[in-house]
């Protein structure tokens, strides 16, 4: 399928997604789509797959001229999208979502289509339970299950808006090499993505937006040098970390184990200190998320005890937790953090926790137009949660954060963004912690966990298998830990 976009534009009110984009992608090619957060990608991906409507310009598919209403009609068409936060139905299982738009076949059993989804995920190297329930699923292993099922369809363009967020590298390889097979079957790949390791291993050609805009295109073989000063302009300044010292404890967890995920917690034992950042690494479900929900409140401990600040907190609601300045950032921005049909004046009003029955709307634009100009959100105080990037849903979460949190949980903090965007995470975790914050974060990035870390702690089947200070995790140690190759 060859695609041509003229002149797109798309408006959410005063913010200018898509300033005339033009873009060409030939029939049996891997296309890139490179751009730092915020630059229009996603926008762009949505309007050709129908989800979004363009404010004017034209699409054309193998040279016919076509207008899609909803992504049933792009879908119709030959196209399917990958997005950034899988589509899906948590009420049900892998397998029953897996048949979601599948055509009507009465005499095939459950079986046979247990036994399709096996061998699709096998191609890849992935493993999904289909009697699981949707919600046991990690947003890796959701994008997992949506790409085979856009695969089964047939589709002929294949969209992929970070597609390679949340999986391994032995799976990252094996996906890029079942693209590379569909695009020599004639097919058309589209690949979103910030990642320029991504795209120089995988794509024939790429198109760079920045600020709504095409600043160029190229072909294979690509140089960094040539693609990021059209994506960032300046390259921002290298991430500092200052020289602190770490003396009060604020959190630990003693012997504490819990349920949930693939692996649960099991008999998780460590200290952490004021103005300390601790990165939690290891393989997705492997039990980081299950260690950070605990601190957060949002669940229960099976045995073990937690302490803050000297008290003992086994137990207590996440409200409980929140009023004692512990603050949670989840990794689903759209299904836990925000509410994507509010503005960002309602998500500060509902942020204030007021006692009064009387909502401070005044005093939540106010703090909403402060916060938007001090994060550099790029919308305003009246922009709805869902129209921004993912990097300003990011920000937005960011700035939630209350003035006087002192312990902060983060999952995924910079998933899914550009190295700018990246940078400037980072820049304003690190003055939290200079401020004496206490700072828990996972992440599926090795690099970005040894970059921030003053401390790594790696799990494993649900245990923390390795705990070391930055300066001693060495990629090869922290590797092997999170590969289960090592044990305290």
């Amino acid at each position: 399928m060859e695609i041509e976009l003229r002149k797109i534009h798309k408006f959410y009110g005063p913010v200018h997604a898509n300033r005339g984009i033009d873009l060409h992608v030939r029939s049996g090619t891997i296309h890139g789509v490179l751009g730092e957060n915020g630059a229009g990608k996603s926008t762009l991906m949505k309007i050709l797959a129908g989800a979004t409507p363009r404010s004017s310009g034209e699409i054309l598919l193998d040279g016919r001229a076509v207008a899609f209403a909803h992504p049933a009609e792009a879908f119709r068409a030959g196209i399917g999208m990958l997005y950034q936060d899988p589509l899906d139905f948590p009420p049900l299982t892998v397998l029953e979502n897996f048949r979601v738009g599948q055509p009507a076949h009465p005499r095939k059993s459950a079986k046979a289509w247990a036994n399709l989804l096996d061998s699709l995920c096998r191609a890849f190297g992935f493993y999904l339970d289909p009697k699981a329930p949707m919600e046991s699923l990690t947003l890796g292993e959701r994008q997992q299950l949506e790409l085979v099922r856009l695969l089964s369809l047939g589709c002929r363009l294949l969209i992929l808006d970070e597609p390679t967020t949340g999986i391994s590298a032995a799976q990252k390889e094996l996906l890029f090499r079942a693209l590379r097979r569909v695009a020599k079957e004639g097919k058309t790949v589209l690949l979103v993505s910030h990642k320029l390791e991504d795209v120089e291993s995988l794509c024939e050609h790429v198109t760079v937006l920045r600020q709504g805009q095409v600043t160029g295109s190229l072909s294979a073989p690509f140089d960094a040098r040539d693609i990021l000063p059209l994506m960032f302009g300046t390259p921002p300044a290298p991430l500092h970390k200052s020289t602190r010292t770490f003396q009060h404890v604020s959190l630990e967890f003693l012997q504490v184990s819990a349920s949930g995920g693939r692996a649960g917690l099991h008999e998780a034992t460590a200290t952490f200190r004021r103005g300390e950042v601790v990165g939690l690494a290891g393989l997705e479900g492997s039990g980081q998320g299950v260690f950070l929900r605990l601190a957060a409140g949002l669940q229960r401990s099976t045995s073990g005890h937690l302490r803050l600040f000297g008290d003992d907190c086994t137990g207590w609601s996440y409200h409980a937790f929140r009023r004692r300045g512990v603050a949670f950032v989840p990794e689903n921005r759209l299904e836990e953090g925000l509410i994507a049909g509010l503005t960002l004046t309602e998500h500060f009003a509902l942020a204030a926790c007021t006692p009064s029955l009387r909502v401070p709307w005044h005093q939540a634009r106010q703090l909403a137009e402060q916060k938007v100009q001090q994060f550099r959100i790029r919308g305003s105080a009246n922009s709805h949660a869902d129209a921004l990037s993912g990097g300003n849903q990011q920000r937005l979460l960011l700035s939630l954060i209350p003035s006087d949190a002192s312990v902060l949980l983060l999952e995924q903090p910079t998933r899914g963004l550009d190295v700018e965007s990246t940078h400037w995470v980072w820049k304003h975790l690190l003055r939290l912690a200079d401020s004496g914050v206490t700072i828990l974060f996972s992440s599926a990035e090795l690099d970005e966990i040894l970059m921030a870390s003053d401390r790594v702690l790696v799990f494993y089947n649900g245990r923390i298998v390795l705990d070391v200070d930055a300066q001693d995790a060495h990629p090869d140690l922290v590797g092997a830990a999170i590969a289960g190759r090592l044990s305290l």
